[in-house]
């Protein structure tokens, strides 16, 4: 039985890797490839289309567990999967239209897909293994739902009343200022960034090739990151905050030098390549660099804000989960839509502000949660 578990992980793992080795790659260049594109008729919008992607993930993320649970795990992220392909395939005859449509329908099977996701996993999971599973799925711990439904109804009423009480804590509070920032970081790496390598003249015609090289390095901090602090110092509270203290220096790092390396008009939706200079030649090195530190950094973040959410809402953890989804989401859309009109050196800015704001209040919630702890062992 235990062996028919891990493998099922692991085929899980694989489809999971098939699918967003496709539409991470896809989010990364669309932009480039929007704008390169020479037609009188198409005039969407690669930001604008991830924004709409995330904006509708992000509601929809609120009202997926009662329709995964009528359905069921397996059949949803089957058509789920299908979803994704349909919207990689409209680039192969673009219109305006269906690119927009389908981004719609990719939001609502992304919610569907991470929470049949989490159930399966948990599913195939037990004390012992749990720990290593949700390592390989960090990101998606939000999906713990309960493995037997009597009233979809009854439960879906449940589960928001739920959720605008916890919306209410103190803890959700103060957290929520670093879950919008992972929203904003979010955007930045698996969209934004790509764009301006591509966009940056002075790599030649090397830069377009970059996009797909920076989103693999992304990867590699992803998985760095996610492994060294999602399985090691998982349940270790007094780590967590050296740890999100570790993501905030780590991106302030490739914040600045992405100020220096990459033009600051690299972004802007209307033009196809950069008119500005950046303030040092720049370099494909460095570039990569930041691929890698932007990587790392955020898997610091989501890490111990998977960690901390589940040690403080044990009882209400799915719940807890989906606020910190939403959260995330909702700033990643609105982020994905001013990102193509506004200058690279304000984005950095805003993520900077925020990225402090986000790690003092993380400080915060540790400390109160350290305090009520000492208070109840005496």
């Amino acid at each position: 039985m235990a062996d028919i578990r891990t493998y099922n992980v692991v085929i899980l793992g694989i489809g999971f890797l098939l699918i967003f080795t496709a539409f991470t790659t896809c989010g990364n260049i669309e932009q480039t490839v929007v704008k390169s594109l020479n037609n009188t008729t198409f005039s969407g919008s690669g930001y604008h289309s991830l924004g709409i992607i995330y904006g509708v993930f992000s509601f929809c993320n609120l009202l997926a567990p009662t329709i995964v649970a009528i359905t069921g795990p397996q059949l949803t992220m089957f058509l789920s999967g299908i979803l994704y392909s349909g919207y990689i395939a409209v680039f192969i005859i673009p219109s305006t239209w269906s690119f927009y449509f389908t981004s719609v329908l990719i939001g609502i099977g992304a919610a569907m897909l991470w929470t049949a996701q989490g159930h399966v996993l948990l599913e195939n999971s037990d004390t012992s293994t749990i720990n290593r599973n949700t390592g390989m799925f960090w990101a998606l711990l939000q999906c713990r739902y309960k493995q037997r439904v009597t009233s979809a109804v009854t439960e879906a009423k449940t589960e928001f009343k739920t959720i605008l009480d916890i919306f209410r804590t103190k803890t959700i509070l103060l957290l929520s200022f670093c879950m919008a920032y992972s929203g904003l970081e979010l955007s930045f790496y698996s969209g934004v960034y790509g764009t301006c390598i591509g966009a940056t003249t002075h790599f030649g015609e090397a830069a377009k090739g970059l996009i797909g090289i920076s989103g693999i390095v992304v990867g590699i901090g992803e998985i760095v990151g996610g492994g060294l602090f999602g399985l090691v110092l998982k349940n270790n509270r007094f780590r967590r905050t050296s740890v999100v203290f570790l993501g905030m220096v780590v991106h302030f790092v490739a914040f600045y030098l992405i100020f220096l390396n990459i033009p600051d008009d690299a972004p802007v939706v209307l033009k196809t390549s950069s008119q500005h200079k950046p303030y040092m030649a720049p370099s494909v090195s460095i570039a990569l660099l930041c691929s890698f530190l932007l990587g790392l950094g955020d898997s610091c973040f989501n890490t111990q804000l998977y960690s901390i959410l589940g040690r403080v809402y044990v009882e209400h953890s799915a719940p807890a989960f989906a606020i910190f989804k939403f959260t995330q989401s909702i700033f990643a859309a609105v982020a994905f839509f001013y990102s193509g009109y506004v200058l690279l050196t304000w984005q950095l800015l805003i993520m900077v502000i925020m990225g402090f704001t986000g790690t003092l209040c993380f400080f915060i919630v540790e400390r109160l949660q350290n305090v009520s702890a000492d208070t109840q062992e005496y």
